[in-house]
């Protein structure tokens, strides 16, 4: 039999590669990886040639918690500004005696105030208090709704920050520095945990109260993490998202089209660079295809029951907090892992009628206290309040003596900012029940018992969502970051 030539052999074995036998033989492998991965990515409109060991095709992919987890997500709602704590969670019937007296030196000494100057007068509590639920907490009568689920929440009473300005303070209760740069809580968890629902943003803030907080959008940042995992605004007037909607004459699949052709030229650029910020470019391009479908359903909220809309006392088509604590409800429901809620309007100085203790500090409780109870209950009676943790609280806590700006008393009642003592709540998400932790001195000036830090606060979050917070980090300019810095520690006795 004559020998096969070299270019017969090639032929042959060219064809063995095409014939069913060898397939089935041979493929097995590669075809479970393949429906492995179109279950994983079933929900992706758009191919990626990016080598997906370099960094995932998308980039927010729901992750396992890499240590055993009480939480799914978060629902922070920061009270931008810093509310009082001596007319809200602090009762302090000693400091009602030292009303109009001046002000003991000895808290006076080596201490830095905002707008303190001489001495000030000292200010009695401005709200009476009950206490409540089987848990005995005492709350003020400008928390009557908050009374009726006070038993779902653990009372943090001596939280300190080293911070007493705006600014600083929310960074810090944020991003863990009070400098710009660091990736926020927010964008920590995402990077981490990735969302639940891939047409949405793992990572959605709304804002209320008719401003931003001071520290500006870089208390949803993502500092040095890839841009993806930043926090999305969201509006509760108007298009949730700026620019949602496609120009007019231009339908759906010529956004599709245009899209693919900006991302083909974007894995052509990550193939040479390897940037890690231009896969996140891509993943942004393909969730705002699908936010332009699902962002809209989830912030629409004339749908919902009229009983629902009477218990957090929303008003759709207005900006208000109601309104944004329904939908954090809604977008936890669908599986967004981070939701953070701003609400401006908290810095009672009593300056004016509106920030003053006895008056527009009155009605920006009952509004707040209205909404954040209904989510409470909306989140308890759906079965999301377990695996949901929610924290209350501002930047730092007020003084226990009236501001006298200038060194003349304000004309209406008020209190500076405090950094040495303030209260902060959280509830679900593993957390016990119907529990005070912490003590601060007669009068609510320092932390006595039971101090935690803004670090034990991101910690415990952390570590509530799988995570040590000690070992959870991100390679930057030489060196592992982690949020809490070198400080923190998980608050134990909250935990049930």
């Amino acid at each position: 039999m004559k020998k096969p030539t070299i270019l017969q052999e090639a032929m042959h074995a060219d064809l063995t590669f095409q014939t069913r036998r060898h397939f089935l033989r041979e493929c097995k492998t590669g075809m479970g990886m393949l429906a492995l991965g179109s279950l994983l990515e079933g929900c992706n409109f758009f191919s990626s040639k990016v080598d997906p060991t370099a960094l995932s095709s998308n980039p927010l992919m729901a992750k396992a918690s890499p240590l055993f987890a009480r939480a799914k997500s978060v629902i922070f709602l920061h009270m931008a500004g810093a509310p009082s704590q001596l007319e809200m969670f602090s009762y302090k019937p000693e400091l009602a005696k030292l009303d109009g007296q001046d002000c003991p030196p000895s808290l006076l000494a080596g201490k830095k105030f905002a707008f303190i100057r001489g001495v000030p007068k000292m200010l009695g509590p401005q709200a009476s208090f009950k206490q409540y639920g089987e848990s005995g907490i005492w709350l003020s009568e400008n928390l009557p709704h908050l009374s009726t689920v006070i038993d779902d929440v653990a009372v943090l009473q001596a939280v300190t920050t080293d911070q007493f300005n705006h600014a600083p303070a929310q960074l810090l209760m944020h991003c863990g520095t009070p400098r710009l740069g660091r990736p926020s809580l927010g964008s920590w968890v995402t990077y981490g945990l990735g969302s639940e629902n891939s047409n949405l943003p793992g990572f959605v803030v709304l804002t209320s109260g008719g401003r931003n907080p001071d520290a500006g959008k870089s208390v949803w940042g993502s500092g040095f993490l890839p841009s993806v995992y930043q926090g999305v605004q969201c509006r509760s007037v108007g298009d949730p998202v700026l620019f949602l909607k496609d120009p007019e004459g231009f339908d759906r699949d010529m956004r599709k089209a245009s899209i693919e052709a900006i991302n083909h030229v974007n894995e052509l650029s990550y193939e040479e660079y390897q940037d890690p910020e231009i896969m996140a470019r891509i993943s942004q391009y393909e969730m705002a295809f699908k936010m332009q479908i699902t962002v809209p359903e989830v912030m629409d909220i004339k749908d919902e029951p009229d009983y629902i809309h009477r218990m957090y006392g929303t008003k759709p088509g207005k900006e208000s907090f109601a309104n944004n604590a329904l939908l954090a409800r809604k977008l936890v429901e669908k599986g967004v892992r981070f939701v953070q809620l701003f609400d401006w309007g908290w810095d009672s100085h009593g300056t004016d009628p509106g920030t003053a203790l006895d008056q527009g500090f009155i009605e920006k409780c009952l509004e707040n206290d209205r909404a954040v109870s209904a989510l409470l209950l909306d989140l308890k009676q759906r079965g999301l309040l377990e695996d949901t943790l929610v924290v209350w609280g501002g930047e730092f806590g007020r003084t226990p003596m009236q501001e006298n700006r200038d060194g003349k008393q304000n004309s209406f009642k008020g209190r500076d900012h405090h950094a040495d003592a303030f209260s902060m709540w959280m509830a679900g998400g593993g957390i016990k029940k119907g529990f005070t932790y912490g003590e601060t001195d007669s009068i609510g000036y320092h932390a006595v018992d039971g101090k935690v830090s803004v670090y034990d606060i991101q910690a415990t979050i952390l570590h509530q969502l799988g995570f040590d917070h000690e070992k959870f980090t991100y390679p930057f300019q030489g060196r592992n970051f982690r949020l809490t810095d070198v400080y923190g520690k998980v608050i134990d006795p909250v935990i049930a």
